[in-house]
């Protein structure tokens, strides 16, 4: 059973922001929208590539290689080129920390 991995005070990811962690050899951004927190593993799923390098806006976040835009409330693609969604990661917010785990596999 996976565990929940600490990313950040709730403060160090202002609304807007995101945060990246590396879970078991796994990236994810988890992103404050709106007060409100979400996980996406950082790979678009057109080619591979991060996707926090691109540009946030409101909860859609671009890929900064070819365009492709993916909600990050709920890793749907919104743009091609991409075709599959992103997967996303449960997120809680304990004692004021951030929390998020890989529970794919469990």
């Amino acid at each position: 059973m996976a565990d929940w991995v600490k990313v950040a005070l709730v403060e160090e990811i202002p609304p807007g922001q995101y945060r990246t962690i590396d879970i078991n050899d796994v990236m994810v951004a988890v992103f404050n929208i709106e007060g409100k927190f979400y996980a996406i593993e950082d790979v678009c799923t057109h080619d591979g590539g991060i996707l926090t390098g691109g540009q946030l806006a409101g909860c859609v976040i671009t890929c900064p290689r070819h365009g492709a835009q993916f909600d990050v409330r709920t890793g749907d693609v919104l743009a091609e080129p991409a075709y599959e969604p992103v997967s996303t990661f449960p997120v809680r917010v304990q004692d004021g920390m951030v929390q998020v785990k890989d529970d794919r596999w469990d």
